[in-house]
């Protein structure tokens, strides 16, 4: 199989400039893509157990993979939720497929955005790893409007090996995430 096209970015591209700008003493410490872990919570499912089939299929044609349903831990009777209830689906990708997907995600899906004015840099958890939250799935060319019942929203985690979040923005920012530019006034 051939290399992703993001990953060969990656290593020719990506890892010399951030050896240079953060002046790494060895190839290991440069800040890598570990995981994309992808979500849809579907709410209505305790009603309609065919909107999280939709959901789990749909999240299948984005990712190419087999979601996982997730299921509620406790029960919640204020959200009328009983324990093992299933109430959402997730996929993890690694190595081929997170290039592949991200690599989607970045030139086909956020150019789709309505209104698309750049990536909040807020999304950062401290520990060099970003969430990413997306309104609905139809940006995916993979999804067929006429067959989907409803617009979903997804969050996106982007797991990278950095240590700080100023080493994972630098990351997302050569692979080619359009985060938003700050104005200096």
């Amino acid at each position: 199989m051939n290399q992703p096209r993001l990953k060969e970015f990656y290593q020719k591209n990506v890892t010399p400039e951030l050896l240079k700008q953060f002046k790494f003493k060895n190839v290991h410490q440069v800040p890598k893509l570990e995981k994309v872990v992808i979500n849809i919570g579907v709410g209505e499912a305790k009603e309609n157990i065919k909107a999280l089939e939709i959901a789990i299929s749909e999240l299948g044609l984005i990712t190419g993979q087999k979601p996982a349903t997730c299921r509620a831990k406790k029960s919640v009777s204020n959200f009328k939720i009983r324990e093992n209830m299933p109430i959402g689906t997730k996929v993890t990708l690694r190595n081929a497929m997170m290039y592949e997907f991200l690599d989607r995600l970045i030139n086909v899906a956020i150019p789709r955005i309505r209104d698309f004015r750049g990536i909040e840099p807020n999304g950062f958890d401290g520990k060099g790893n970003f969430n990413l939250g997306l309104t609905e799935q139809y940006i995916f060319p993979e999804i067929n409007v006429e067959k989907s019942d409803k617009a979903r929203g997804m969050n996106i985690t982007i797991v990278t090996s950095a240590q700080k979040d100023e080493h994972a923005k630098a990351l997302l920012d050569l692979i080619g995430l359009p985060f938003k530019k700050r104005d200096n006034k």
